[in-house]
Parts: structure tokens; sequence; C-alpha cells
């Protein structure tokens, strides 16, 4: 019998991505594309005001425009059996509870909370006349005080969360902190304000409903089926059953389409109502007011050092904006998913964070890639910069003094992190981007009367989501197989890695393995895809589903042979000391003569013990013109620590994409509301989108040390680039801006805001 050790299964070879011929030859299949002939469309009116009640709606003359099929408010989905209201999660409170829990309507149901809310539909045969319908909606609000500042006297959104406390939450030893500072030789604050970002994918948000013999069917571009499959059976009173969910290609995700939206509800009300298909696709404009928002938190770091500069503790106090609702996971990004990496790679003896939530008039905030790992490193990684600058100590050493060298190493927050070489990593790092030769080409800079700096960041993210995952395969018969899995294909190259996953595990064809996802009638049940989960929990349940085939073969044969063993070596079933052999397609044939179809159907559920932990270094160096505040990255290098890497290639793509994402947020993303709380950057006009000339050539090298909580030893890549980039960016311009006496900064690094610093510090 086959040890499983000995099974080829995800080797580290460049992998040239199938899916790609058909998105580049524009034979893709996105939602837009597979909209039912003869279907209707839904357009939503939505508030132009941040907060207020609403005083009069009259959908009289909407229902009167020809070609218009329905119009729906909050009351008329409530007389159809909808339940209005959505949840999100609550999470673990000071004072022993859960935060607060306001109702968030899928229609405003008497206030508006946010510019964008949606607050009635019109279902119609065109696009054109469903919007004829919205201009004739008759609505008057009355506007209340907006709430926009995170501070307790503002008005309050929610009578349940008075004064807009949405939580109160806090890990760690604070009492072990503060004693911890009092006898420390150095203590020093830094403020870190993480700006508000919207995800902005290639393909907005879309789905369309419909009802076939009886059941319900949601095709939406989403990021996992199970959660939208559940939450429409609990909001429309249907059995699970009766709901069946789709995601076909997913033009780009990052967390924000992981959740279930108040559109897709309506629109599946709708299709009941009237029995016909309804599609709902967002405009551009629609998404900046209504995809969830990103980050958006002021951290207060405080962090103290002995006299040999080693960390005595660490403190976080943060403020998070939620917006005006609890979105999905809005309440647990900034509390247990920023606690998972507070500390860094760093070992803090004593360390704790205190967070408080408030709600706003502002779209929702939820996961957006990295998720509160991202916040975490940059809030740690700038305090550690500063501390270097304070103390006099060179970043780098103080960063090699601090790093943790014993493993595993149990965090503040009780995570175990099973192994590392981050003192290693950094050196080689160090090596990678020549930081030996930074000087002269700071000099160089100056002599060109530019500003040069150069910033790194050590960065460690927890991949996290859902521990369990299951695989089916099944071999068919023409030889080929097919995988279902229970993650779901955002771009990232899911269909050729698990294909070949599957391939060199069992001889079959590459070309001849098909992947099915995204259908909650075709998949018993899957997480989805978040976290930085999908090729290890998915490849860790692909695995452990070939395994136990070929197990069921080698028992099957060894009793049809009449041998005492057989085993399947270089990909053939063999049994010793005979010259009977088959590849597993043959063994499948040989199966379906007797019978036996238990044999090509597996499926496999598996459950990772604990959580793995990439890590990296990411160092760049930036160029400031001081007449103009305009910035260029000038270098960019990164060294990771990804584990076991099925396709290098794939990795890198995901570094290069991420640190683009970190790139746009740290220096041109802001999605900004002014003080009426209208959102001022509402387009690409307005909303900086990083450009590819934006960045140069990045480095990318990996020393990969396998991690022990899963059998494939890969720790995930997919949010890493962000993690690293936000505080390798924002230490380089701290860098660069300190000779001209600036020594605050503050994300997104536009020219006019460098340009205004500047001028600051020189007056």
């Amino acid at each position: 019998m086959m040890n499983a050790s000995q099974m080829k299964f995800g080797t580290a070879q460049p992998l040239k991505r199938r899916e790609d011929v058909r998105f580049l030859t524009g034979q893709g299949r996105y939602v837009a594309d597979l909209v039912p002939a003869g279907a209707l469309h839904a357009v939503f009116l939505r508030s132009d005001h941040p907060h207020g009640e609403i005083a009069a709606l009259d959908l009289s003359a909407a229902r009167g425009v020809p070609g218009v099929h329905l119009v729906l408010a909050s009351a008329d989905l409530e007389a159809m059996g909808v339940t209005l209201g959505m949840k999100g999660d609550q999470i673990d409170t000071r004072g022993g509870g859960l935060g607060a829990a306001p109702e968030r309507p899928v229609l405003a149901r008497g206030r508006v909370r946010f510019v964008g809310e949606a607050i009635a539909v019109v279902v119609a045969d065109t696009l054109a006349a469903a919007r004829d319908a919205i201009d004739l909606i008759d609505i008057e609000i009355n506007a209340h005080e907006v709430a926009l500042h995170l501070k307790p006297e503002e008005p309050t959104i929610h009578p349940e969360a008075p004064q807009n406390l949405a939580f109160d939450y806090v890990i760690g030893d604070e009492a072990g902190v503060a004693a911890a500072f009092a006898k420390s030789a150095h203590v020093l604050e830094v403020e870190v304000v993480h700006n508000r970002v919207t995800a902005a994918p290639m393909e907005p948000r879309a789905a369309f409903a419909e009802w076939t013999e009886g059941r319900l069917h949601l095709c939406v571009n989403g990021q996992g089926v199970w959660t939208q499959r559940n939450e429409l059976s609990r909001m429309l009173n249907l059995p699970r059953a009766q709901v069946r969910v789709t995601n076909p290609d997913v033009g780009g995700g990052f967390g924000m389409k992981a959740m279930t939206y108040p559109e897709y509800v309506v629109i599946a009300a709708a299709a009941r109502a009237l029995q016909r298909p309804v599609a709902w696709v967002s405009t551009r404009a629609e998404a900046m007011l209504t995809d969830n928002a990103g980050r958006d938190l002021v951290a207060k770091a405080e962090i103290g050092f002995d006299a040999g500069h080693r960390i005595t503790g660490y403190r976080v106090t943060l403020v998070s904006n939620l917006g005006a609702y609890n979105s999905q996971f809005g309440q647990a990004i900034q509390t247990e998913l920023f606690s998972k990496v507070l500390t860094g790679i760093y070992d803090v003896p004593v360390a704790s964070l205190a967070a408080i939530g408030v709600y706003t008039n502002s779209v929702p905030i939820d996961a957006y890639r990295g998720a509160g790992r991202p916040e975490a490193i940059l809030t740690i990684e700038r305090v550690m910069d500063e501390a270097a600058r304070q103390l006099g100590v060179d970043p780098v050493t103080l960063r090699q003094k601090n790093a943790i060298r014993s493993f595993p190493y149990v965090t503040m927050a009780d995570e175990s992190i099973d192994g590392g070489d981050f003192a290693g990593l950094l050196d080689a790092a160090v090596t990678q981007a020549d930081v030996a030769g930074y000087a002269a080409r700071a000099a160089a800079s100056k002599a060109k009367g530019r500003l040069r700096g150069l910033g790194l960041a050590s960065y460690i993210e927890a991949i996290l989501g859902d521990s369990h995952e299951i695989a089916r395969l099944v071999l068919d018969e023409d030889g080929g197989a097919t995988l279902y899995v229970g993650t779901q294909s955002n771009g990232q190259g899911h269909e050729s890695v698990f294909s070949r996953m599957v391939a060199e595990a069992t001889g079959i064809d590459q070309s001849m393995v098909r992947i099915v996802e995204g259908d909650s009638d075709r998949i018993a049940k899957g997480g989805g895809t978040g976290g930085s989960r999908s090729v290890t929990v998915q490849g860790t349940a692909t695995r452990a589903t070939v395994l136990s085939m070929v197990a069921g073969f080698e028992a099957f044969l060894a009793e049809e042979w009449g041998v005492d063993a057989v085993s399947f070596d270089d990909l053939r079933f063999g049994a010793p000391g005979t010259n009977l052999r088959l590849t597993l397609a043959e063994a499948a044939a040989l199966a379906r003569t007797k019978g036996r179809a238990d044999l090509i159907d597996r499926s496999e559920r598996i459950q990772l013990d604990g959580r793995s932990f990439p890590n990296g270094v990411h160092i760049t160096e930036v160029e400031i013109d001081p007449e103009t505040g305009g910035l260029t990255v000038e270098r960019y290098s990164v060294m990771d620590d990804f584990g076991v890497l099925v396709a290098p290639n794939l990795v890198e793509g995901q570094v290069h994409g991420g640190i683009a994402q970190g790139f746009g947020q740290a220096v041109t993303e802001w999605l900004v509301q002014d003080e009426a709380g209208q959102v001022v950057t509402g387009s690409f006009m307005d909303y900086g989108m990083p450009r590819a000339d934006d960045l140069p050539m990045i480095r990318f090298a990996e020393r990969g040390i396998p991690t022990r909580t899963n059998p494939l030893g890969m720790k995930g890549c997919g949010e890493a680039g962000t993690v690293g980039a936000l505080a390798a960016i924002s230490n380089a311009v701290r860098d660069a801006l300190a000779p001209v006496g600036v020594t605050e900064v503050a994300m997104p690094f536009t020219p006019s805001r460098i340009w205004t610093w500047i001028n600051e510090a020189r007056a």
C-alpha cells in the first residue's frame, strides 16, 4: 500500500493557467453573460441623504409606467412574507454579552442611514423603463444630523446603540502592559490612521434570480454559495433544499463579494412574486456607494523597551468605523482578526488590544484583502520604525533583536506559530534589496533635488476562514475525472491548480480533470474563498479524497487479483512479484464491470487543527519631488515564506496583485465623504485607482519553511502582498520626509498632502 507521504501532490513548478484562454478570448461566463432570455431588470431607488426619516413615499406613478411589472418598498416585502432584517456578526464585549445588533433592512424601513441605501426597487422589461419609473417615485426625506466622526457626542443612528457604540472589546493583559511600561527604559506612542477604501473589483456585483419547478435559483458573483443560500432560506422563509445558489466566473472579489447583500434578497423575492427571472447588475457608481468598504480606523499604539532595546510591552487602542450597520464580518475584523497578528513577528512579553466600534452614516465596513491583518501589521511596523528613529538604532537591527526565534510560539491571542525564520528572512531580504547600496542611491536622488526614503516591513499573517473543507472526486467513463470543490475562484487560477493536483496524484491527464465549483446543488458544503484559505484547505481535502480512493482500489484489486497487497506506485496499481499493472482509469473501468460504483465516487471532509502563518519582508524605496509632492516607487523587493509552493508563478502573481492594492491604499485610494455625508470620491475620476506604471518591476523571492499545520506544508499567499505593502510604503515615505522636518505622515500619500506637510514643516 502506498504511503501518503510518497504521493506526488502539488510540485513547485510553474503552472500555465488554463482558464486564461477563455478569459483572454472573451469566452468567460460571468453573471451578466448568463442572464436568462426574457429576464426582467431591477433598478433600485437609493437614498441621496446620509441620514433622515422617510416622511413620504409614493410609488403609484412608477407603477403606471409601461413595461413596469413590480415596484416594491419595505412594507410590500413584509406583506410578501420576507424577513427584512439582515444579520451581521456580534463579538464578545468587555463587560460581557455581545456587541450591538441593530437591524439592517434590505429596503430602508422608516429611516435611511447612508447615501446609497436602497429604499425601493422597480422591476421592468428594460433598464430604460425601470430607470424612467425610478425618476417618478415621489419621496420626501426629513434630514437628520449626520454622524461621521467617531465621536460619542454625535447624533445617534440606532436606538439599540447609544452614542453609536457597536462594541467595546479587549483582549490581552492590560494591567500587565501598564506594569511593564512603568518599568521600561523607553516608552513611545504612535498614532496610525487607516484610510477608508473600496474594493473596486473589475466586475461589479451582479445577480439574477429565477424560480424553476418551485425552487429558487440565485446566480451571483460571490466567493462561495452556502452563506447566500442559508441567508436566502432564512429571509424568504424557505427550506434550504428549496434554494440553489451558483457562482459562475467571477471578476475579482477581495473579500467584498463574500457577503449577502440586500439586492440579492430583493430580486429573489421579486422573481418569486412574478415567476419571471429578475436580474440586477451594479453600475460602477452604485458600487462606489454600496459595496462594503474596507479599513477606516484610527489606532494609538504604545510600545516599551528596556535599556537593551528589547520590547517590554505593547498596547493598541483603536476606534473602528463600522459604517451604518453591522456587515457580515464587520465587528470581527478590527478585534478578533486584528488580534491574531497584533504583535507581528516580535517576541513581546505582554500585550493588549482595546477596540471600540462606532456606527456612522456611511456604507458598512467589512472584509477587504487581509481583513484585520494589514491593519495590525501596518500599526506595529510603523511603531517599530518610529522606535528605531527615536532610539537612534538601525531599524533592521531593532527588528532582528526582537524577532521570535523559539517555536512553537504562543501569541497574546493564544495562536500557536509553529515555525519560521524571521531573523534569517530579514537578513536575506536586506541582501536581496541591496540595502548596502541605498546611500549612493539617496545621494543621487538628492543631487536631482529629490527626497529618497527606504522603508521595510516584516510581516506575518494568520490564514483564516473555515478550517473545514470537503472534496469529491468522481472518475468519469471517458478516463477523466471531475473534482467538486468547496472554494470559489475569483480569478486566482483555482481550476489550473486543483486540476494539476489531481493529475499529479492520479496519473490522469490534467486536460481530462474537470473542476466543479460554486453550485450549492452539486456540492454539499464548502467554506468558500477568503482568508487565503483556498489551496491550503481545499488542497488538503483533495489529497485526503485521492488517498481514500486509492486505498479503496488497492483493497478491491488485491481481492480481484488474489494477492496479499496492492500498491499505487509510479501512478500505477501493482502487486509485488507480478506483472499486474493498472492505471487508475483502467481500475475504474474494471470496478464498473463489477458494480463497484462506490470506488469511483469518493468524498472526504477534513479539518485543519491549526492556522498557518505566512510571513516575509517587504523593502521599498520611494522618491519624492518636494516642489510638487509627487511620489514614485523606485524599487520594490519581497522575500516571503509561504511554506511549500504549488505553483510559484501564480504565487508571485498573487503577491504582485496584493502589493498593487497595498500601494493603492497607501498612495492613491481614499473613499471620502464631505461634512454633509456625501461621497465625494464616487467615480474613478475622483477615486485614485493604481495603474501599471505606478509600480516598478517587483523583485520576488521565496524561502519557504513547510508548516506542520497541514499535510501539504503550505501557508497561503493571497493576501500577504497587501499585508506587507502598507507598512513598507508608509515607512519609506516617513523616511524620505524626515530630513525636511516632517514628523507625522498618514495614508494616502497624495501629492497635495505631501506638499502640504513639507511646506508646513518649512514654515
